[in-house]
């Protein structure tokens, strides 16, 4: 006889957490020689669509609809990216930022897995400059101690000015850091962890996570996390911002 089939995964009505062994791959239109693991989207009530894409080798990936802004990072592999007439070899650890229009394809060199992260794009404040296109490589990011905690540093991906609505940071932790209080606040999160693990609160339940596992943190919920284990603990994370909280709602399902 079988035995019960088991997981890790959790999906709550303020966050989630996706664990590898409940993937389920599909399709999406425009890709070619790719399939796509979606892990969070609006269905679940989150404002973005986070996923990672498995391109084989000549893989094409399409632009977002119109509107939507979009985030990749290269998890294995290597792939062309392209925004307007320019075009971009990115490599494992290499990440790319596209406002909204300017995102024209991307084409896997290898095969690769890269994690994308759509978001429809709120108008940048009157008077402010517009974002526009970033790449480069995540150990050309400085790390800056978090709260003065050298064990618990953060790299800013993207920059902080008033046109991106958007920011995807990586968190190292080293083995026992952990945030120094438990966060609430109305921005949202996407998650997947890159290395190591830990335990993360998130409202009242507690959680292991590890290498691959994803999660979605909804407006306010409250979230700690420690690094557990011999090595560090890495995650790469988005959060909304920079944008009235009255212009920037989640999504809830079936407002799409």
């Amino acid at each position: 006889m079988a035995l019960p089939p088991t997981t890790r995964t959790f999906i709550g009505a303020r966050h989630a957490v996706i664990t590898p062994e409940s993937h389920v791959k599909t399709a999406f239109p425009g890709w070619t020689g790719t399939r796509t693991i979606v892990t969070i989207s609006p269905h679940v009530g989150a404002g973005f669509v986070q996923y990672i894409a498995e391109m084989a080798v000549g893989g094409h990936a399409a632009p977002p609809p119109v509107g939507v802004e979009r985030f990749v990072f290269v998890l294995e592999g290597s792939v062309k990216f392209r925004a307007g007439h320019d075009v971009h070899e990115l490599h494992e650890e290499g990440f790319a930022y596209a406002p909204s229009g300017t995102f024209t394809g991307m084409d896997a060199v290898t095969a690769s897995r890269v994690f994308v992260l759509d978001r429809r794009a709120i108008t940048a404040p009157h008077g402010s400059e517009p974002a526009f296109v970033v790449v480069s490589r995540l150990d050309e990011i400085e790390k800056l101690p978090f709260l003065e905690d050298p064990r618990a540093r953060l790299q800013s991906l993207l920059p902080d000015l008033p046109g991106f609505d958007i920011a995807m940071n990586v968190f190292t932790f080293e083995p026992g850091a952990c945030l120094p209080l438990v966060e609430s606040h109305y921005m949202e999160h996407g998650v997947i962890f890159l290395q190591g693990g830990g335990i993360y609160r998130l409202e009242d339940r507690w959680y292991p996570v590890q290498r691959e596992d994803q999660m979605w943190m909804g407006p306010f919920c409250p979230q700690w996390f420690a690094a557990v284990g011999n090595e560090p603990a890495r995650y790469l994370y988005y959060k909304n911002g920079n944008r009235n909280p009255l212009l920037d709602l989640t999504i809830a399902p079936g407002d799409a």
